[in-house]
């Protein structure tokens, strides 16, 4: 009997057993012991001969593991959530380096686009920016394979190396449209995690300090930059989450927390997860010390939690653009192959009780950089912002 044989005799055996009412319904795990056992048992059965099948006789050599990688990829991209996906071992341990925030690369912080990957950020004295990769460029192929429609994780992998290789990156500037090929060499890479800088107007002094990531303990850095900033005098604080695109949940609740004192930051909750609240953890700085967020459609995550909260708890003032709108939370569950499942699991809800999927939070006072000259426009906004509040 041929596969498709094989195939159209199981889809009439399902169906007979659903109009004969056999199966209720319901996933495997609701089922009873030993039929769930026998689900599982016949799923995997069936894998591993699709697996054999194309091993023996597809046309060309194939490799086992990167046919059961792609087999697991798609189950979670059935899910059709663009914040969902397996890794493979190799993958799940570049995740790990770029939440501790150090990796081997090329130096740029990146998201998901439709064409491949938007730039966000180029860090100072890095290959890429070497390389003359800038902010809004994207990158759609990588060493001659289009990354259009891959996930990040995956598209970041394929860049993502060993120090001293290199890798070949096609470049798409969106205006003027042009696109060029860049040779990449990778690198030791230490992500910075803030920059500060104090400036003076009107008289004041005002400090600007951009946090970069929220990656393991960044909260730390921006506590001890803020710290330093109010020694030196600084008047109000500018807080530059441009083109942050997120991170550790519980760096949002603790960077949140350097400004509020007490009361809630952010809830989480999903169809199989009780509602959790988190709230601010105390030692907060002087309430008296007026605060703008500066953002822009870079901002995600872990970025707006923390804008949401000081917005909706009135402490800080907004500006800047719309930014990206995902009000969603992931999880990462370590599977057996050494692999990841990084899962969607809930929606967060800001301090005012709405959640901010796709539709991202709007700032108070618009204000727009223009990528194409070196000036940043967006920021003498904030500062005038600011300092009307120091008064």
């Amino acid at each position: 009997m041929t596969r498709i044989g094989t195939f159209a005799l199981a889809l009439a055996c399902a169906l007979a057993a659903l109009c004969a009412g056999l199966w209720l319904g319901g996933h495997p795990e609701d089922l009873p012991g030993p039929v769930r056992d026998a689900f599982v048992s016949d799923d995997r059965a069936l894998r591993a001969e699709v697996l054999d099948t194309i091993q023996d006789n597809f046309y060309k050599p194939v490799d086992r593991d990167k046919l059961e990688d792609a087999s697991l990829k798609g189950i979670v991209d059935s899910l059709e959530d663009p914040f969902s996906h397996y890794l493979s071992p190799k993958e799940a341990n570049q995740l790990n380096e770029s939440i501790s925030g150090r990796f081997e690369g090329v130096g740029m912080s990146v998201d998901q686009d439709r064409r491949g990957l938007l730039v966000l950020n180029v860090f100072d004295r890095s290959p890429a920016q070497k390389a003359g990769i800038h902010k809004n460029d994207v990158i759609t192929a990588v060493n001659g394979r289009s990354i259009a429609g891959v996930s990040s994780q995956v598209a970041t992998s394929r860049i993502k190396g060993p120090s001293g290789t290199k890798v070949r990156l096609e470049v798409l500037t969106p205006k003027p449209e042009k696109t060029r090929t860049v040779t990449v060499p990778r690198a030791r890479i230490d992500v910075p995690v803030t920059e500060q800088r104090i400036v003076e107007r009107g008289g004041k002094k005002l400090a600007v300090i951009r946090l970069l990531t929220f990656s393991e303990g960044a909260h730390g850095f921006l506590r001890r930059d803020i710290k330093r900033a109010l020694a030196r005098g600084a008047d109000g604080i500018v807080l530059d989450l441009r083109g942050n695109g997120g991170g550790l949940l519980q760096e949002a609740v603790l960077v949140s927390s350097i400004f509020l004192e007490d009361g809630k930051i952010v809830s989480v909750r999903g169809k199989h997860r009780t509602e959790r609240t988190e709230d601010a953890e105390g030692d907060a700085i002087d309430e008296d010390i007026p605060v703008v967020v500066l953002v822009d459609r870079g901002s995600a995550s872990a970025s707006e939690i923390v804008t949401g909260a000081l917005r909706d708890r009135k402490r800080a003032t907004i500006v800047g653009t719309r930014t990206f709108g995902k009000g969603l939370v992931q999880e990462v569950e370590p599977l057996s192959n050494g692999g990841v499942l990084d899962l969607t699991v809930a929606n967060y809800y800001l301090p005012g009780g709405k959640t901010i999927t796709r539709k991202g939070l709007q700032p108070q006072v618009k204000a727009k950089d223009d990528p194409k000259t070196k000036r940043d426009e967006a920021l003498p906004v904030a500062l005038d912002t600011l300092l009307r509040e120091t008064r």
